[in-house]
């Protein structure tokens, strides 16, 4: 079964719309990245300042090719690169035991 990263970005209200831009951009960056199935941004409604980021991956392998190549170019830059919108980050990881989805009536 597939393997899910849940990065929680913790984003002050005064950069959630830079946050969501910014993810806007780099629409397709990991869509063909192998092993790649899913991804969703999660913006928080009440009670909360972080945003999920939600990918899921065919194994851990495919997740941490994609970390240690396509997305680490993404996040290099020089002195010119502009400052994080998040202000803090972690990454949960699970393992998807149980899955369902509509059925075709």
């Amino acid at each position: 079964m597939s393997i899910v990263k849940i990065n929680v970005l913790t984003v002050p209200a005064e950069q959630r719309e830079i946050l969501e831009k910014r993810f806007a951009s780099r629409a397709g960056a990991v869509e063909n990245s192998d092993g790649f199935e899913w991804f969703e941004l999660l913006r928080p409604i009440e009670g909360t300042d972080d945003y999920l980021v939600y990918t899921r991956w065919r194994d851990e392998a495919s997740f941490t090719a994609w970390m240690e190549g396509s997305m680490k170019e993404a996040h290099q830059g020089g002195a010119d690169r502009p400052k994080p919108a998040a202000s803090g980050s972690s990454v949960w990881s699970f393992e998807v035991v149980q899955q369902a989805a509509p059925r075709n009536a």
